[in-house]
């Protein structure tokens, strides 16, 4: 890992909240860190997926920064940020992450996507693998077996009855900044999106992680996400959902740090 960026500790604190813009695309990056921590520390970044915001990865990314600087970085049109006046597809949505991670100058990342941040962030592995080390899909989506929105929405059902009133309100208090026009226009890129061909491609080790619970994010499906990485392992959180990250921040944190840990990652799957 190279040293770290001078930004991340210019507030005096260890919280720091900065835009960052990529043409007509804004971002917003959230970073922690330890400032007595390690310089040869992973380096985390999380992404959110449809319709939500850095709240709903909190407790993984507070976990996260006791070991290594965490970045959070809110996506456009997500969180209160400016919706683009284009069309954004997924790909399009990848190079502004890029360039977002680019100017973090942290060197390769440990790349973490939750739901559709897993799409957005198997983009960026697949186009700019330099910026990243190691992938965490936690929950990827969508299940090539069940790509509609009727589908999807019924997944969204069963698992808001599985999930804790604190994600659930974190849930729809995000989806009603978001709004439904910009949430529709994203669903539309996130089913026609096949990371099932992408994720083929991957260079870098990936993890995949889901609470054994998800209706969304199914084991099938993420078995079968598994077996087209070339390196790859599937983790499940027994008695979780797919806000696992969420309900379960400390065993998602080690599963992760031990996947960071491993010199030399296989393929496998462990519950």
């Amino acid at each position: 890992m190279s040293d770290r960026p001078p930004f991340l500790y210019r507030s005096g604190t260890a919280r720091v909240d900065q835009p960052y813009r990529h043409g007509p695309l804004s971002f917003r990056v959230l970073a922690d860190a330890d400032p007595s921590a390690d310089a040869s520390a992973p380096v985390f970044v999380l992404v959110h997926g449809i319709g939500m915001s850095h709240r709903y990865l909190s407790r993984l990314h507070a976990a996260l920064a006791t070991t290594g600087p965490t970045f959070s970085i809110d996506m456009p049109g997500y969180a209160g940020l400016p919706k683009p006046t284009a069309d954004v597809d997924v790909p399009t949505m990848a190079r502004g992450l890029a360039g977002a991670i680019a100017s973090l100058e942290v060197g390769p990342v440990v790349l973490i996507g939750h739901s559709m941040g897993a799409q957005w962030a198997t983009a960026v592995a697949v186009e700019s693998p330099e910026l990243v080390e190691r992938l965490v899909l936690i929950g990827p989506v969508a299940d090539s077996e069940h790509r509609s929105l009727p589908a999807q929405a019924a997944g969204l059902v069963r698992d808001s009855l599985g999930e804790s009133p604190r994600a659930n309100a974190i849930i729809v208090t995000d989806y009603l900044r978001c709004g439904m026009p910009w949430y529709l226009a994203q669903t539309r890129h996130l089913l026609s999106y096949k990371i099932e061909e992408d994720v083929a491609r991957l260079t870098v080790p990936a993890l995949i992680i889901r609470g054994a619970r998800d209706p969304i994010s199914g084991p099938e499906w993420c078995g079968r996400l598994r077996d087209r990485i070339p390196v790859a392992s599937l983790i499940q959180i027994p008695g979780h959902h797919h806000v696992v990250q969420d309900s379960a921040p400390h065993a998602v944190e080690s599963a992760i740090l031990t996947f960071v840990d491993d010199p030399k990652p296989s393929r496998g799957v462990a519950t």
